[in-house]
């Protein structure tokens, strides 16, 4: 007979791409799980796994045997919840989430999650880094921004726009610039090497602005947009006060930055787990 808790094990793994990752979104141990692992092949008689210094790779019979494994447990799961209490969560939901924005924004409906789910963990992490969510064992993140292309299946939760701001000194010292060119010659206040994304009319427009002053989170970007250091790109709900009280003013109007969204994205998988599901459905209904 094999063990579902060992199946379940396998497929986090295999998903993962190593015991490391796997085990921290299992919230276990490594030697559990490479005893759970070493247990179900036994079992079958067969190796699904080949364990390389970077990791675990699938063998040939892993990588059919993982998608059937897959199949179980996804259907025992929705086992589970069709006989809990309506609307019952349960097990463990680990967040990554935008430290820029997640603790005032997210934090809130992170908690109503607990709170209506007594059952559910629901585990948050804040960090303006990109998070590999399926290596470093996340059931989801909550992202802000453009997307980039991937295999991670995303659900728009609500649109916002972004803008350049610079403060008025700024642009008393240094003129305000007119045109993508213009942006060149200017001191931009970036996250690190991106791509400023400007639209034209109907055409898109990529710029890569220059400047000596970086963050990694987007409140200090805005602090420094304050205090007069150069020109940045920004969510609107980041500096819709500071536009409101006059200590940023909005440049290059007629080069809007397209709009963009808040997202839940997850790792590919035909049946999401209906936590996550319950998440974004709650954060719809938050930010609707």
């Amino acid at each position: 007979m094999l063990d579902l808790e060992d199946l379940q094990t396998f497929v986090e793994v295999a998903d993962a791409g190593g015991v490391s990752p796997a085990a921290r979104r299992l919230g276990v141990s490594k030697s559990i799980v490479s005893r759970r692992l070493f247990r179900l092949e036994a079992e079958l008689g067969i190796q699904l796994l080949a364990r390389t210094t970077r990791g675990a790779a699938l063998t040939e019979a892993g990588v059919t045997f993982r998608e059937h494994a897959a199949r179980v447990c996804a259907e025992m799961e929705a086992a589970r919840e069709a006989i809990l209490p309506s609307g019952e969560l349960r097990g463990l939901l680990r967040i990554a989430a935008p430290l820029s924005f997640g603790p005032t924004h997210l934090a809130p409906v992170f908690a109503e999650l607990a709170r209506r789910h007594p059952l559910l963990h629901v585990h948050a992490y804040y960090s303006d880094r990109f998070v590999d969510i399926v290596g470093e064992g996340f059931d989801c993140a909550v992202r802000v921004g453009h997307l980039t292309d991937s295999n991670l299946i995303a659900r728009r939760v609500v649109p916002f726009h972004g803008l350049l701001v610079a403060s008025p000194e700024y642009i008393r010292e240094h003129g305000a610039p007119e045109t993508p060119d213009e942006l060149l010659t200017h001191q931009a206040l970036m996250q690190g090497t991106e791509t400023w994304r400007l639209t034209d009319g109907d055409r898109a427009i990529g710029v890569h602005p220059q400047g000596r002053f970086k963050a990694d989170n987007g409140s200090a970007l805005v602090a420094a947009a304050v205090a007069g250091l150069g020109i940045a790109s920004l969510p609107d709900f980041l500096v819709a006060d500071h536009l409101a009280s006059g200590a940023l003013v909005a440049v290059m109007t007629r080069y809007p930055v397209p709009e963009a969204g808040i997202y839940v994205v997850r790792p590919p998988g035909q049946h999401p787990p209906r936590k996550i599901l319950v998440l974004t459905e709650l954060l719809i209904e938050h930010f609707g």
